[in-house]
């Protein structure tokens, strides 16, 4: 899942969907590492995310999308 088309209508996403997982490989929407993304959401630049359970963050999709339509970021 790498793409903007590839996420679902709604639900939630975790950290390495949105930037990618260096240990696998696996990129990810948003080039940034984790430390950017974490400034990113304490400045108010990225989206704040819901906590699931005691050690569960993720992120809407609707955010998600929102984030990467500002970005200018496509479909392809």
């Amino acid at each position: 899942m790498n793409k903007l088309s590839d996420l679902p209508e709604t639900g939630f996403v975790r950290l390495p969907t949105i930037i990618g997982d260096r240990r696998t490989g696996r990129p990810g929407l948003i080039p940034v590492g984790p430390t950017t993304w974490w400034n990113g959401v304490r400045s108010g630049r990225f989206p704040k995310p819901v906590k699931l359970g005691p050690r569960i963050t993720a992120w809407r999709v609707e955010d998600i999308k929102a984030l990467l339509d500002e970005m200018g970021e496509d479909d392809d």
